[in-house]
């Protein structure tokens, strides 16, 4: 069979999208009287903590946002609470880096209508080594390490609904179980795509124990699976479409090419850093969950919809 020409599409609500873009850089920080700043009582021994996770992280955030270090963050916090003419205090650079270690990062999202389309996909920020430049120039040391982001996101929405943080050794069919993990388990997953790195046993077994249905091309050498467990049996099916159909059309039947919407969310996270700043990997895993917040804040504002033109 040929191969089918490539589909063109057009934006259908331009304008709305273009103001929810204009919208992103807006500097207009609105501050709710009702926030809990202040922690509230745990009732255990030892000292209380002075200023509750919501602040924490609302410091994290602007951390992050504007590519600001420690302590010009508090400055920037100080101000909006002058601003804003709050009494609330801001905690101090080494209060924000030792609560960071430990804060438990609250990623808004929205549901889409349906069931969910989740699509799958890693990436990595540099943690440790030289820039580019020198890079280019003299070759990488072997100090260069990395962490990796595992992303799950709503095909709909193109909201982040699953995040992981590992070193660069991990790979990614690995963590494809706990990423599904962090979807409620009363919500729907229709179809979870991702390349052809998820085509393990594991990620197949973890896909349809969720009652969904992989989209995962087979690797070009790939031979059926002896079994009939429900993942086995959906895997190997999809073998048979893709050595029926081609894989070229295969993927456009199936959809698989939905899957670079979660190729642009990564290129989104990298314009918020391509560096990871924080030293443990505590502090860097609510790092990048923060930045994830913010990408899910900036989706919330608008997305664009775009249909197919014949």
């Amino acid at each position: 069979m040929t191969k089918p020409a490539p589909k063109r599409y057009r934006t259908t609500n331009w304008n709305a999208y273009n103001q929810a873009l204009i919208q992103r850089g807006s500097l207009s920080v609105w501050l709710d009287t009702s926030m809990s700043w202040q922690a509230a009582p745990r009732g255990k021994r030892g000292r209380a903590q002075t200023y509750s996770d919501v602040a924490i992280q609302f410091c994290l955030t602007i951390k992050n946002l504007f590519g600001l270090p420690l302590r010009q963050t508090i400055g920037f916090i100080q101000s909006l609470l002058k601003l804003a003419g709050l009494g609330w205090g801001a905690p101090d650079y080494s209060t924000l880096s030792r609560r960071q270690q430990t804060l438990q990062v609250r990623i808004p999202y929205q549901k889409s209508s349906g069931s969910l389309h989740l699509l799958v996909d890693s990436t990595g920020i540099k943690m440790l080594g030289e820039g580019e430049w020198k890079t280019k120039k003299h070759g990488a040391e072997y100090r260069r390490q990395w962490r990796k982001v595992h992303l799950g996101i709503d095909a709909e929405t193109l909201q982040i609904r699953a995040i992981e943080v590992t070193d660069n050794r991990q790979g990614d069919a690995q963590m494809l179980p706990s990423l599904l993990a962090q979807i409620p388990a009363d919500e729907p997953i229709a179809c979870v795509s991702g390349d052809g790195a998820f085509d393990t046993k594991a990620c197949h077994e973890a896909i349809a124990a969720r009652g969904a249905i992989g989209c995962i091309p087979t690797r070009k050498n790939a031979k059926p699976w002896k079994g009939n467990s429900l993942g086995v049996l959906a895997r190997n099916e999809i073998l048979r479409a893709t050595k029926r159909l081609g894989r070229a059309i295969w993927k456009r039947w199936s959809g698989y090419h939905r899957r670079s919407l979660v190729e642009t969310k990564m290129h989104c996270f990298k314009r918020l850093g391509e560096r990871v700043t924080a030293r443990r990997f505590d502090s860097q895993v609510a790092e990048l969950q923060v930045r994830a917040a913010i990408l899910n804040r900036f989706s919330m504002l608008g997305r664009p919809y775009t249909v197919a033109v014949a």
